[in-house]
């Protein structure tokens, strides 16, 4: 009886070419899983493609709802970004394709799981460190390590030879990724960073000069950090995201060009869409902003960086992760009220917040009167609050 091989399957090239290879080099069969987290693929087709390739079964599991409400909304409350711009769209749903890939290889006897991840890539290490976090006795094979194919070119020529259906070019040899969070671009001339990017290339966002000449206003309302309605209605979070990948969309909102720093050591540069994730981040930090004391929200914008940078390296399954969780949703019980957004050809603007928590208090921070606050207090404060600088001055002209 034939050893199984769980292969992790987009219908992309690299997984197209996979099959093929590890039939060629390997007395396996091939379970393909196809895990939906909201990429528009047209899911009959790459299940027609896969079994057309070899494979001797294929899963195709939608979990586009998991992914949106256990790790995306985590995530957004606790405004987690990468190098201060990615939203960590692709870095979000690797954990939750591991965990679903692993539960494939138990279900099917299978002691191998196999990506198209390329060594130069971080995809390589969030799949297999989630992978080996639920069950390390689970072998990996990764092609891109092991054959001779150097580049996409070199990919395109191997299923040009053997006939292999692939839908990119080496015109057109963008290596994206894509959820119902954001799309990714990489390759091509991207990879010149004297080229500005083609905005032809985008898939979920509107140019911002070719947007519409009329803002669009939004209103979202949060309960706890999650974002429950949009303009007084109350939906699921991923109705939530999809409403707002429109109006972001339409708006030109969401776009970042980035060069990052990968974890595997080198950096790389990336085009990401994440209109609707832009707007819902805009919104969450617009209402911590009235509803956290000062050292609570100073000190949320390094657990931000942290989380960001868990994530981002594949270390979701962590006890550092769910600790910086507990934190965050401590400081989220007061993060409720609605925050209304205006959106124009790529630019976000506040519009009105309110919350029944909020610490802003208008008769407090005005210039007039108040109970709890006198003018002449601030005389006593700025004596103290000056004396460190005082003493080193005094010392300084006595030359100490």
């Amino acid at each position: 009886m034939k050893e199984k091989v769980v292969l992790a399957y987009s219908g992309g090239l690299d997984t197209s070419i996979i099959t093929t290879w590890l039939k060629e080099n390997y007395d396996v069969d091939v379970i393909a899983a196809c895990i939906n987290v909201g990429q528009e693929d047209d899911m009959k087709e790459i299940e027609k493609k896969a079994l057309k390739s070899g494979v001797e079964k294929i899963y195709i599991e939608n979990v586009t709802a998991e992914f949106i409400k256990d790790y995306v909304f985590k995530g957004v409350k606790a405004n987690a970004t990468y190098e201060g711009k990615y939203l960590l769209g692709t870095s979000f749903a690797r954990p939750l394709i591991a965990k679903k890939l692993v539960e494939i290889a138990h279900k099917e006897g299978s002691k191998y799981i196999c990506h198209g991840c390329t060594g130069k890539g971080n995809d390589q290490v969030r799949f297999e460190v989630g992978i080996a976090a639920i069950d390390p006795t689970i072998k990996i094979i990764a092609p891109w390590r092991i054959w001779d194919i150097k580049s996409r070119e070199d990919a395109i020529d191997y299923a040009n030879v053997r006939g292999i259906e692939i839908s990119v070019t080496k015109e057109k040899i963008y290596s994206r990724d894509q959820n119902l969070w954001h799309i990714s671009h990489e390759g091509g001339d991207i990879e010149d960073l004297n080229n500005e990017h083609k905005q032809d290339i985008y898939l979920m966002t509107i140019p911002p000069e070719k947007a519409k000449d009329e803002p669009s206003y939004v209103e979202i309302y949060f309960e706890k950090g999650i974002a429950k309605k949009i303009d007084g209605m109350e939906l699921e979070p991923i109705d939530i995201v999809t409403v707002l990948n429109k109006i972001g969309g339409e708006n030109g909102i969401g776009v970042i060009d980035l060069v990052e720093n990968r974890l595997v050591g080198m950096k790389s540069r990336g085009i990401y869409e994440t209109p609707g994730g832009t707007v819902l981040y805009a919104a969450h930090k617009e209402l911590e902003e009235i509803t956290l004391d000062k050292d609570t929200l100073h000190f949320k914008y390094l657990v931000s960086q942290k989380y960001g940078e868990l994530v981002y390296d594949g270390l979701w399954f962590t006890t550092m992760r769910e600790a910086l969780d507990a934190f965050v949703d401590k400081t989220q019980e007061t993060v409720t009220g609605t925050v209304k957004l205006k959106l124009y050809k790529g630019n976000i603007m506040v519009a009105g917040k309110e919350s029944p928590y909020a610490l802003y208090d208008e008769g407090i921070s005005s210039f007039g009167a108040s109970k709890l606050y006198d003018h002449k207090d601030s005389e006593g404060f700025i004596n103290l609050f000056s004396l460190p600088s005082k003493i080193k001055a005094y010392k300084k002209l006595n030359n100490y």
